[in-house]
């Protein structure tokens, strides 16, 4: 873990690089993929399953029989601690969902703001070693409180072809439409295109490794929306000596173990805590199942120490992390120097592990420095604004001239033509009326 002490400006912008992946391959390889699914429809999805999975399907849409069992298979106190964390996730994003706004702009003239469903969402979920049902959560949830109709599940078999019964267990609890046996950049091109079993959908949500990012990022260009660009987990630590040096390390290594190109940065004005961090960190390490991964990911592990607080928010708004961490015992303050970040952890006692499972916020975030200009999937994810306005004779009377005046500026006659047919017409029923009246 390299140690950057007071890194001058004009270095951050290298220090804040993140994992650099030759993409230039894969995007060829997935662009076949997508393409195939597009043209072979099921047809495709079953070779890749056979290519990618090692498992013959036979059919890729999961009964509901299926889905109904999956809590038979799982352990009680998972179905408990699934259920508690949906009620979390539901309390917060419920509490997000948009009202209507409506303003008298002016006498006559009232403007409304209405936030509607989208119809159609894909979620894509991992599968393999690491089932992340915790996603299901949350996507299903906000997508249930905005008020989409149909919410589409794709997520890779595993070698018997059945999918894991966590994710079929919050599957059916979170109001899935339905769910379907296909992963990879394969899912992705079937959600958005649609193939003879798997519907299209008008948005794709849900992490996934680079094939499926990759293949996200292609959809866009077709005119299927997405969730967010997202990329490999980051975690920025904030700490000083208040902290125990195991806090820090292990929330460091909850971002490591997700992958080799994963990021994490510890960040202080405390040399003193620099070296306990980092001998917390071996020790945990070698206790993990992914202790492999998690080394690897380390190598892009940076510690920078600053001489002043605010010179380290500096650093970390320009970094823009996925993940914050702030275990200070100044917390509350930094917290409101923050101004890009994905998600904030606050205090000792609240590890970003919370997020990712049950305190109730979305873990599905913009990595990469995205978090400048993107936010976390949330309810209005799922919703879309659309504007409404009436006018009234006396409104179009009041405003017509100015909306003339304006359009004849700009050389659009059209423009203007429809504004004056109705004042001519407004006109002529005054004129009407004060004839029939004096005769």
């Amino acid at each position: 873990m390299e140690i950057f002490i007071n890194p001058p400006f004009g270095q951050w912008e290298e220090l804040c690089r993140r994992p650099l992946i030759d993409n230039s391959k894969l995007e060829k390889d997935v662009r076949d993929i997508m393409d195939m699914v597009k043209r072979e429809g099921d047809d495709a999805l079953k070779k890749f399953s056979r290519q990618f999975d090692g498992v013959e399907l036979s059919d890729l849409r999961v009964t509901d029989e299926e889905i109904r069992k999956s809590a038979d298979r799982l352990d009680g106190r998972l179905k408990d601690a699934i259920k508690l964390a949906a009620g979390n996730i539901e309390a917060f994003h419920r509490a997000q969902k948009p009202a209507e706004v409506k303003v008298a702009t002016m006498p006559g003239v009232e403007c409304t703001m209405k936030y509607l469903p989208i119809e159609k969402v894909g979620l894509y979920i991992p599968g393999g070693t690491a089932p992340l049902f915790s996603t299901v959560l949350m996507l299903a949830i906000p997508a249930q409180i905005a008020g989409c109709s149909e919410v589409i599940l794709c997520t890779p078999p595993g070698g018997n072809g059945e999918i894991h019964p966590a994710i079929l267990y919050a599957a059916s609890i979170s109001n899935v439409t339905s769910v379907y046996r296909a992963g990879g950049a394969q899912a992705v091109a079937a959600m958005a295109w649609g193939t003879e079993t798997i519907p299209r959908a008008d948005k794709i949500f849900g992490p996934g490794n680079q094939w499926v990012t990759m293949a996200k990022q292609i959809a866009t260009s077709y005119g299927i929306a997405i969730d967010l660009p997202a990329g490999p987990s980051e975690v920025a630590v904030i700490a000083d000596n208040t902290v125990p040096p195991s806090f820090v390390a292990a929330d460091l290594l909850s971002q490591a173990e997700h992958g080799e190109d994963s990021q994490v940065m510890l960040l202080t004005t405390d040399n003193s805590i620099i070296e306990k961090v980092k001998i917390e960190t071996e020790r945990l390490m070698n206790r993990l199942p992914r202790r492999d991964i998690a080394s690897k990911a380390l190598k892009y592990c940076r510690i920078l120490l600053f001489d002043t607080y605010d010179e380290l928010m500096d650093f970390t708004n320009t970094y823009a992390p996925e993940h914050l961490i702030i275990a200070t015992e100044n917390y509350n303050e930094l917290a409101d120097k923050v101004l890009n970040a994905g998600s904030v952890f606050l205090g000792s006692f609240t590890p970003e592990s919370a997020g990712d499972y049950a305190s109730g916020t979305n873990h599905t975030l913009p990595t990469n420095g995205f978090a400048r200009a993107w936010s976390g999937v949330g309810t209005g994810s799922f919703m879309k604004r659309t504007s409404f306005q009436e006018i009234t004779p006396d409104g179009i009377r009041s405003l017509g001239p100015v909306i003339e005046f304006m359009a004849q500026a700009e050389e659009l006659e059209a423009h203007r033509q429809a504004v004056k047919v109705r004042l001519d017409y407004l006109m002529n029923k005054t004129n009407e009326s004060w004839n029939q009246s004096i005769h």
